[in-house]
Order: C-alpha cells, then sequence, then structure tokens
C-alpha cells in the first residue's frame, strides 16, 4: 500500500508541473530566457545523477548478466533516439503537406504524452525498488519537466492555442504519466525480473535525454560568465542525487 501511495504521490506533483507554463505569464520572456538555461543545468545534473548514482548501480547489483544489462541500457538509448526521430519526420511530413503551425502543436503533444507515459512507468518501477530509489527517479523526472514543459507551453501557444487551452492539453498530457505508473505497479509484482528490464531502460533514456536533448541547449552560450553557473546547477544537481542516496 506504501508502494501506491508513494507513486501516486510522485506522478501527481510530477503532473501538476504540467502548469509551470503560467510562468511565462508571470515573468516575461525576458527572465524566463535567463532563468530555463540554469533549470536546462539542474536536470543535466539530476537525470545524469539518477542514472549513474540510483539506476544503474541497483540494476547491476541484481543483475544476473552484467552483459544484458548492459544492452538494455543501450537498448533504452536507441529507444529514445528512434522515437525522437521518428517523431521529427512525422512533424516535418505534416508541416510541407498541411498547415505549417497546427501540427507542431498536434506532434508536441503526441510526443509529450509518450514521454509522460515512459515517466510514469519509470516512478513506479523505480519505487518497486525501494522507495529512495523512487525518490530520485520522481526528482530527476521533476527537474527536468520544468523547462520542458515551459517549452511545450511556448510550442502550443505558437501553435495557435490560447493560453488556457495550451495549459489544459499539456495536463491532459501529462496524466499519462498516471497510467503509466498504475501500468508499472501492476505489471512489477506479476512479471519476474521487470525491475531489472525497466531500470536500465530508464537510465539509458535519461542518458540519452541529458547528453542529447539538454547539453546541446547549454552549448548555444559560449561565455564564460554564462558557463559557470550552469556548471554550478550541473553539480547542484547531482548533488541532490547524492543527498538521497545518503537517505538509502
Amino acid at each position: 500500500m506504501n508502494i501506491w501511495l508513494y507513486s501516486l504521490s510522485s506522478v501527481a506533483v510530477v503532473s501538476l508541473i504540467s502548469l509551470v507554463g503560467v510562468l511565462t505569464i508571470a515573468l516575461g520572456t525576458r527572465r524566463l530566457d535567463r532563468v530555463i538555461p540554469l533549470l536546462i543545468s539542474l536536470a543535466v545534473g539530476g537525470l545524469f545523477g539518477d542514472a549513474l548514482v540510483h539506476l544503474l548501480p541497483g540494476a547491476y547489483e541484481d543483475s544476473t548478466s552484467t552483459a544484458l544489462t548492459s544492452l538494455y541500457v543501450l537498448l533504452g538509448i536507441l529507444i529514445f533516439f528512434v522515437l525522437e526521430r521518428f517523431l521529427h519526420w512525422h512533424h516535418e511530413h505534416h508541416a510541407q503537406a498541411l498547415n505549417p503551425v497546427r501540427p507542431v502543436g498536434y506532434i508536441n503533444l503526441v510526443a509529450d504524452g509518450a514521454h509522460n507515459l515512459v515517466d510514469g512507468l519509470a516512478i513506479g518501477a523505480s519505487y518497486l525498488v525501494s522507495a529512495p530509489v523512487g525518490l530520485a527517479t520522481t526528482l530527476a523526472i521533476m527537474l527536468h519537466e520544468i523547462p520542458q514543459e515551459l517549452g511545450d507551453f511556448g510550442i502550443l501557444v505558437h501553435a495557435g492555442y490560447s493560453r488556457r487551452r495550451a495549459l489544459f492539453l499539456n495536463f491532459l498530457s501529462a496524466l499519462l504519466a498516471l497510467a503509466g505508473v498504475v501500468a508499472s505497479l501492476l505489471i512489477g509484482p506479476a512479471v519476474g525480473g521487470y525491475e531489472k528490464i525497466i531500470m536500465p531502460l530508464t537510465a539509458g533514456g535519461f542518458i540519452y535525454i541529458a547528453g542529447s536533448d539538454l547539453i546541446p541547449e547549454l552549448h548555444h552560450e559560449h561565455k564564460l560568465p554564462d558557463s559557470v553557473p550552469q556548471l554550478a546547477f550541473i553539480l547542484i544537481g547531482i548533488g541532490f542525487m547524492y543527498l538521497i542516496l545518503l537517505v538509502e
């Protein structure tokens, strides 16, 4: 029962982050442009930290084959690569054939929904391992979701939705995380070795997101005064993961 309570509470908090788009109204574009790189840096540290400090050590410790576990990590990286490539292709295909604005919002919702579903699966599987691992994964996802949801909100508004409609659609998409966590909690106990598969897959996904999607965003800034705070926030994100490790 505690696993269900922790998992559902965590996914509820993660889903509420979809409403972070209201910050664009309160702060304005100029302030957000200064804050978002720091949020991305924090997410990089959190995702790398959770993958390398929590998920992978646990996966290898419980593994009967380290080579197979490594293949699951690589599979997680490849799954996210293929998903992104498909969505980019689908977006370009529709943008050429139809109106170049509306499909952007539609494809963004599909991509975000799939991502939220995977997040829910990861949270549920993490809590099946232990409460601290579940908390670490939830925190890593939260740190990643804040800059992502800000970007998703901007895309939906650009696609022609009103701000209120964009917030509502973002929230509906976020609720797919609830379906993911319920699926994990139902399937996990019934399928032997479920966590041994999901944990390295999740670690691979986190490594891909941090290394392929987020770090390139930080390279847009080349000035040293901008790089130092970014490095500091990456270290803070990693530090959060180590603090949770002490709880274990």
